[in-house]
């Protein structure tokens, strides 16, 4: 083996030949089953009845994992059991580029953490190509040509990972409880009379207490790649349909490695459920306003586990810049970019300007 071998971790493949064809099965959305796209033979994923989604306790997971290697971030070595061809790839599941195989990367335990669940595809490719389709002509002021553009487009099926977190917090807090009061003060109006009003004024009290929180299933996106706020913006997610890992689920799709580690995902995590603490601190003090000035949170019994969830992705490149949409795989809701006609807009502009115009004139000619 060579140095650059064994510098790239080597990833056991797993495929799914069809039992009437000999060709691969890739999983069906919205079914139970792995579907061979060429005679439509079908072959129901197994369920292992003792599997369940567990949760892994975070202290407990540190503990051993600083005994063991680095996570390998590095591309993985990917041998096609088909046609033989050999390439890298960053992703647990793809196709192979030369006979377009689905293949199926099963995880080394010890250098990567394995999927606790996964959330199967519902919305079919068909189905994903409406919605974007009808996104694409519902953005008004998008060139024309886009359109025709994504009339040619295709969508890739990809399971994005996420690290969910929970845990029991008990935050003690100090801060300030504002209450209104009002005091009656004499002026002056426009005529030089003295008249009274009433001032709104606020009485500030020191105050501090103790909130407790618990915190279940929240989703931090575990890849780099694609920026967090937009990914926040496909949720929500049905969790509750969350099955056991099983691979057959990734068949024929992409699935992304994560990469954000897990202490990291738990920094995002603190920070995320912080600001609904600093809310349940601002309920307690109750009052007109509030000011939290410190929190000091603790948190108990944290744990963790890595879910897979599947997007519709779409990449396309209009006028020298890629664009990109995201289509939530389960609900359909979608967020994407796309690029803007400065032409419709001013030409809009223009057409506001001789609304206004016309009216503002009907009116004087009537006045």
């Amino acid at each position: 083996m060579t140095d650059s071998d064994s510098a790239t971790p080597q990833y056991t493949q797993q495929q799914y030949p069809c039992a009437s064809c000999g060709a691969r099965l890739t999983f069906a959305p919205g079914t139970t089953a792995l579907k061979c796209p060429y005679c439509g033979f079908e072959q129901e994923v197994e369920r292992e009845p003792e599997r369940v989604v567990r949760e892994h306790s975070y202290d407990e997971w540190l503990a051993t994992a600083q005994a063991k290697p680095a996570t390998q971030i590095a591309p993985l070595t990917m041998t096609c059991n088909g046609c033989g061809a050999r390439t890298e790839t960053d992703h647990m599941s793809d196709a192979c580029p030369f006979c377009g195989a689905a293949v199926v990367l099963e995880q080394d335990a010890d250098l990567v953490i394995t999927p606790e669940g996964v959330l199967p595809f519902a919305i079919d490719p068909g189905k994903a190509m409406e919605l974007f389709q009808a996104w694409v002509k519902s953005r008004w002021f998008a060139p024309n040509s886009l359109k025709t553009l994504a009339a040619r487009e295709s969508l890739e099926g990809t399971y994005l990972p996420f690290w969910t977190y929970d845990s029991d917090t008990t935050t003690v807090y100090h801060g300030q409880r504002g209450d209104y009061y009002y005091e009656t003060e004499t002026y002056r109006d426009s005529e030089g009379e003295e008249r009274e009003r009433q001032v709104r004024k606020i009485a500030w009290t020191p105050v501090y207490g103790t909130v407790r929180r618990i915190f279940d299933d929240v989703l931090v996106s575990a890849v780099q790649r694609l920026p967090a706020d937009r990914v926040e913006k496909l949720e929500p997610w049905d969790l509750p349909m969350v099955v056991p890992y099983r691979p057959e689920f990734l068949a024929g799709y992409q699935t992304l490695r994560y990469e954000v580690e897990p202490p990291e995902g738990l920094v995002k995590f603190q920070d995320i459920a912080s600001g609904q603490i600093r809310n349940d601190c601002a309920r307690d003090i109750g009052g007109d306003q509030q000011r939290v000035s410190s929190m000091n949170t603790s948190w108990d019994a944290v744990t963790f586990k890595l879910l897979l969830l599947p997007v519709w992705l779409a990449a396309y490149r209009f006028d020298n810049q890629v664009w990109r949409v995201m289509i939530n795989a389960r609900t359909g809701e979608m967020i994407g970019d796309r690029p803007y006609s400065w032409v419709k807009i001013v030409s809009a502009i223009l057409a506001a300007l001789v609304v206004v115009g016309a009216v503002v004139g009907a009116y004087y000619a009537f006045k």
